[in-house]
């Protein structure tokens, strides 16, 4: 089993977003019994809060239903369970790497390292911007999950 944990700051917008983008990838290659998901957001703003409405909007248009997850701060334990913590931006990284125990360090990433090809680093927060912005995280997520789960079938195999 691999298990992915995707981090933002609150844990409403982009990490859910790339939660239920890659479990969407998942389910569509067969895949949900070797790869558990997960999303945690590096404060404590939001926590046991549905995504933001505007990502739930955005990722239905897509077929993606956002509803049932709930916002929750990531924990230490976190990078002793998963395979993968993939940070949305540097800022959430740098507060990643505060935290994460030395021998985990090989499991911090940032999210968009799995789409070189798009030539960014960061998804940034549309939080405070217009409804184009939550469409444009929706388009990084999926190019990142395509390379995530690429690299993932390989360690399956």
């Amino acid at each position: 089993m691999i298990k992915v944990l995707f981090v933002c700051m609150g844990n409403i917008c982009r990490s859910p977003t790339a939660d239920g983008v890659f479990a969407d990838f998942v389910k569509k290659e067969g895949l949900r019994d070797q790869i558990k998901i997960d999303s945690a957001g590096t404060h404590t703003y939001h926590i046991g809060e549905p995504p933001d409405l505007r990502s739930q909007e955005a990722a239905l248009k897509r077929g993606i239903d956002l509803s049932e997850l709930r916002a929750r701060k990531v924990e230490k334990s976190d990078f002793s369970q998963f395979d993968y913590i993939l940070a949305m931006d540097k800022k959430n990284y740098q507060g990643l790497q505060k935290i994460c125990p030395r021998e985990q360090a090989d499991k911090l990433h940032l999210f968009l390292d799995f789409a070189p090809h798009l030539g960014v680093q960061e998804v940034s927060d549309p939080y405070f911007g217009g409804v184009k912005g939550f469409d444009d995280v929706l388009d990084l997520v999926e190019a990142a999950s395509v390379g995530l789960l690429a690299e993932i079938r390989q360690r399956l195999n």
